[in-house]
């Protein structure tokens, strides 16, 4: 009985890799579709979400029943009940690219985003891509200094998306303002996704000491203070 209940635990585990990986590349595919004004893949972004909600909606449950019929305690409890927290993060994510793709057929066969602000698109859909499939691999190892990095490499995102308000407000922008509220639209999802991806990396530092991560970096900065 306990070896199927830590495997089921496994497969909870295994469940969120599944589900980093593939907003992962929905942001990353979204990206391109908001780019390239491309309707097909901004169509397969949005049928795709399904899958990932199909596979929140199964990690709740199965976790849900293992609380019911092993009422874990200690470490077991936190994996179950952080793992609720990380599928609902990763499930938000799939929605952020999806909006992504939504606003791509929204605008279609035109472009939501100007020539000029393509590059900084093309970045942060990147960088958001790279910080959840660090998230994945922070699932995976439970590398609690890596998980730690995400914090830092999150600023990326964060100055990206200044670049972007610096061009709106910018008295020499002059593509309209319904370009315009699609620029800040797509800014936001952008740094919302990465932010998630921060939360899941956070979870796992609770997961893996029992304390938050915010609490771990204030320590080490007390210390290096010292």
């Amino acid at each position: 009985m306990r070896d199927a209940y830590h495997e089921e635990l496994d497969s909870i585990g295994e469940g969120l890799v599944e589900m980093a990986r593939l907003v992962g590349s929905a942001i990353g595919r979204a990206t391109t579709a908001i780019l390239d004004a491309d309707l097909k893949l901004a169509e397969a972004v949005i049928a795709a979400d399904e899958k990932v909600d199909d596979l929140q909606r199964d990690l709740e449950a199965r976790a849900i029943a293992l609380l019911a019929r092993q009422q874990p305690v200690a470490t077991d409890l936190r994996i179950v009940v952080t793992s609720l927290r990380m599928s609902a993060d990763l499930e938000r994510s799939g929605d952020l690219a999806q909006h992504v793709a939504k606003l791509s057929r929204l605008r279609f066969p035109e472009t939501a985003v100007p020539r000029d602000l393509h590059a900084t698109i093309l970045e942060m859909g990147q960088l958001a891509q790279r910080l959840m499939a660090k998230a994945a691999e922070v699932i995976i190892t439970k590398d609690v200094d890596l998980a730690l990095q995400l914090e830092q490499d999150d600023d990326a995102m964060d100055m990206l998306h200044r670049t972007l308000f610096q061009h709106l407000m910018d008295d020499r922008w002059k593509h309209g303002i319904e370009t315009a509220v699609d620029v800040t639209l797509l800014g936001r999802y952008y740094e919302r996704f990465a932010d998630h991806a921060v939360s899941v990396a956070k979870r796992v530092v609770y997961l893996v000491t029992g304390e938050h991560a915010d609490e771990i970096a204030s320590s080490s900065t007390a210390v290096e203070g010292a």
